[in-house]
């Protein structure tokens, strides 16, 4: 029987009845902090599972000032720990500087990413978009041991223990943090030096900047990146060598943005642009290569082929879909949320360092997204992603795909309608060497049985479905991205 226990119950304004499509069914809210060790499990646990699942989640406590959007929502992390054949679980809101002030007050304080920010009480919020709260509630890695909650239009980075999830405080990098900017989501780890790679961006020249975190947690390279004006980089990559950037044409509408008005539009009359520059490159040294006009929100991998830098990643057929839902300005806004109405398929971009070609393919038809991998093979050759299929119109994984981007295979497990899972993290086998020699770790909502579960997949064998099962103490709420960290890489563990 497992050892449930209530940490806190932080304050909660929202209805009882509350019918917002994102505050409800599978995105309903917690307000309650759980302590849970010794979780029932149902199937065969592996033995050799061993180190922590991390999943990021939008979770308000608040009504929204005017209009909700889902990525408004408080960062809260779930962590399902796997031990000795045993499986404990905590949840922690981020104690962000935005969720205390709020706890404090009682309601909303900032606007979200749907609203003006001139209505907010509150105007001295972090992000990109200027004077927006940062909630710490998009993705969620492991640095030098802690792990690190970030928020997707940038802000401060917060700390927490990845075994008991106590709050670490902020990164500061040794007084060197970029606070005028912050830093985005999508910040990359590579396994294999320790470093940490990310970049921030912002509303005036140069718009975008680049930077290096040692596996010491020291800030060592930093530089800015010139772009012709305001973009909405998610996501970067990287190799043995180089990182990553991009300039895709969907960006704030320029004529709005100058009367502090946040709207983004698809411009196809411009290229999609991928910066690659040495890691520890100078401003200069930035390569600009020109493809098909789409957006990317999120890429797999990117590594040296040769001369070629080969990035993979998520090509959207339909970058602005059509209001999705009711007209009004909810139809508008969540139109950018489900992977099917973006035709979103995995992709792959070709640059010649020497000649300066370019070539692009589609790597699958399936509409797919939220694509993860086997993290040793980050910024190297690999063959397998693990990615979600999304419930048509909504932002909710409905199942996972195992991409072979080698033979151009494919294995899928779909769950059975009205269960959800998250994007699900890749556990290598302790002593395995094959790529696909792995666990992958996921997270549930099942509506079904109001309930959510941690499950287990064998990665080499994705459509047979989980192999083991673990109850969490609570339904959970729908939410973003995750990470694996395996246990020799956690301190005191």
């Amino acid at each position: 029987m497992a050892d449930v226990e209530v940490y806190a119950k932080l304050l909660s304004t929202l209805p009882e009845d509350d019918d917002h499509p994102y505050r409800s069914g599978p995105w309903r809210p917690q307000s309650i902090e759980y302590d849970a060790d010794d979780l029932d499990v149902r199937g065969e646990l592996p033995d050799d599972l061993y180190g922590v699942y991390l999943r990021n989640t939008e979770n308000p406590l608040h009504p929204a000032s005017v209009r909700y959007h889902p990525f408004d929502g408080d960062g809260m992390i779930h962590k399902v720990s796997f031990r000795d054949g045993k499986v404990s679980y905590r949840n922690r809101f981020v104690r962000t500087d935005g969720l205390l002030a709020e706890q404090e007050a009682g309601r909303s304080l900032w606007a979200g990413i749907a609203e003006n920010p001139g209505a907010a009480e509150r105007n001295d919020g972090w992000g990109a978009r200027g004077r927006m709260k940062d909630a710490a509630s998009t993705d969620v890695i492991v640095h030098a041991g802690v792990a690190v909650a970030s928020f997707y239009q940038c802000g401060d980075l917060y700390r927490l223990d990845p075994l008991t999830l106590d709050d670490l405080g902020k990164c500061t990098w040794g007084g060197s943090f970029p606070k005028d900017l912050g830093v985005s989501a999508h910040t990359k780890v590579d396994d294999h030096t320790g470093e940490l790679l990310f970049f921030n961006y912002g509303t005036t020249a140069p718009y975008l900047h680049y930077g290096v975190v040692d596996k010491e947690n020291r800030l060592v390279h930093y530089v800015p990146i010139d772009l012709p004006g305001p973009r909405l980089p998610h996501d970067m990559a990287f190799t043995e060598h180089y990182a990553i950037l991009n300039d895709m044409p969907l960006f704030w509408e320029p004529g709005l943005l100058a009367k502090n008005l946040y709207a983004s539009r698809f411009h196809p009359e411009l290229p999609t642009r991928l910066g690659v520059i040495p890691r520890r490159g100078a401003s200069g040294d930035i390569r600009w290569f020109e493809f098909d006009p789409t957006f990317v929100l999120h890429w797999v991998n990117a590594w040296e082929d040769g001369d070629e830098v080969v990035i993979d990643g998520f090509f959207q057929g339909c970058p602005e879909p059509p209001a999705a839902g009711s007209t009004g300005p909810e139809g508008r806004m969540w139109r950018f949320l489900a992977q099917d109405a973006m035709q979103t398929r995995l992709h792959r971009w070709r640059m010649n360092m020497v000649t300066g070609a370019c070539r692009e393919q589609d790597l699958s038809d399936s509409c797919t997204e939220f694509g993860t991998i086997n993290s040793g093979f980050g910024g190297r050759p690999y063959r397998y992603t693990y990615a979600a299929t999304n419930e048509p119109g909504w932002f909710l994984f409905n199942g996972l795909v195992k991409h072979d981007t080698v033979t151009g295979g494919e294995q899928r497990y779909q769950f059975e309608p009205g269960v959800f899972c998250s994007e699900a993290g890749v556990a290598p086998r302790t002593g395995g060497t094959d790529e696909d020699d792995a666990y992958l770790v996921t997270l549930t909502v099942d509506m079904n049985r109001d309930l959510s579960e941690c499950v287990v997949f064998r990665a080499s064998d994705v459509g047979r479905g989980p192999i083991a099962r673990a109850r969490l103490p609570e339904r959970i709420a729908s939410g973003t991205h995750s990470c694996w960290a395996p246990g020799n890489s956690l301190r005191g563990w």
